[in-house]
């Protein structure tokens, strides 16, 4: 493991392995980033918490599991790797923009936020809750969030970045890696937002909607794996077989890359499939009941009626005998 401590010059990095990966290697902008994240969640449930509010223990969990699953991939050997290696980049790649916005987004922030933030008072200048609103009631955030936005732009992140030189371009730079990472997660919540319907958004489909939106993008996924496993060659010059580990077959990883996307679409698939079965059934109870409620309001409704009606005969049936 000695030759690992100093993993960012490449030349250092030993074959791939869970060994390897599990090396804690942090990338500070991520780690930062993801110790705020924890932090404003966990102040925002305390604040509920201490005004007696509820906020389901599931939803902590989610986001901090989605939390961790950031720093597992960022801050880890398989950071290293993924400069290095196109099979752990696709990796990163994969859980960055398919499993950590699905737990994110099960996290309801948007939800928590509203919740958590005070309003600003009567003629105050508008404060961060405010903003908030104003911003998820913005055309920006509407265009972004719609799916004949999200679709394209989720296909864009593979087809557009792998298939021609960008990729090449961006993983020249350590800014360029980070902000392709920041990417690939802000592509994947702008693509699990709606469907997973959790939090409040500007478009909310109903539940027919949002699975033909997930089935919509996951082909395009899945035949971009088969497109890279079948490919004869290097797609990405990056990854050299100077740069990779020793004895790396960078073609066999190509190969591995494309398996690794192909087999991951299916995953998220699923879970959010059964989310949103499990949601829809619990909608549609609630509705049920909703209409028993209603039904035996409109039942009392029509007996006070009737009630009313009655005595309105018996005070007329009385008037005549009054006058006269």
């Amino acid at each position: 493991m000695d030759g690992m401590s100093g993993m960012h010059h490449h030349g250092g990095l030993g074959p791939f392995s869970l060994d390897a990966v599990l090396h804690w290697s942090p990338d500070w902008p991520f780690l930062l980033g993801s110790l705020l994240a924890l932090g404003l969640y966990g102040a925002g449930v305390a604040r509920l918490l201490r005004r007696g509010d509820r906020w389901p223990v599931g939803r902590t969990v989610a986001w901090t599991l989605g939390v961790l699953t950031i720093v597992a991939v960022t801050c880890s050997g398989l950071n290293d790797y993924g400069m290095v290696l196109f099979s752990a980049h696709m990796i990163q790649h994969m859980v960055l923009s398919m499993l950590v916005p699905i737990l994110l987004l099960l996290g309801a922030p948007i939800t928590l936020a509203l919740r958590s933030l005070r309003p600003a008072g009567k003629g105050r200048p508008r404060g961060p809750r405010e903003l908030l609103v104003a911003l998820l009631h913005s055309r920006y955030v509407k265009v972004v969030s719609h799916p004949a936005f999200t679709i394209p732009l989720f296909i864009a992140s593979l087809y557009g970045l792998y298939f021609t030189p960008l990729f090449d371009g961006l993983m020249q730079s350590r800014i360029g890696h980070i902000a392709m990472m920041v990417h690939f997660l802000a592509a994947g919540l702008l693509f699990f937002w709606p469907i997973m319907g959790v939090d409040p958004g500007p478009n909310r489909p109903g539940h027919v909607m949002r699975i033909i939106e997930l089935f919509m993008g996951m082909p395009f996924h899945a035949f971009f794996g088969v497109a890279v496993m079948m490919a004869t060659t290097p797609l990405v010059t990056t990854f050299t077989a100077a740069g990779a580990p020793p004895g790396t077959d960078l073609m066999t990883d190509q190969k591995l890359a494309g398996g690794i996307t192909w087999a991951f679409g299916e995953i998220p698939t699923a879970v959010v499939l059964v989310a949103l079965v499990f949601q829809w059934a619990k909608s549609s109870q609630r509705q049920a009941v909703r209409q028993d409620r209603a039904a035996e309001r409109d039942g009392d409704a029509e007996l006070n009626a009737y009630n009313a009606y009655l005595a309105a005969l018996e005070q007329r049936g009385n008037r005549p005998a009054q006058t006269g």
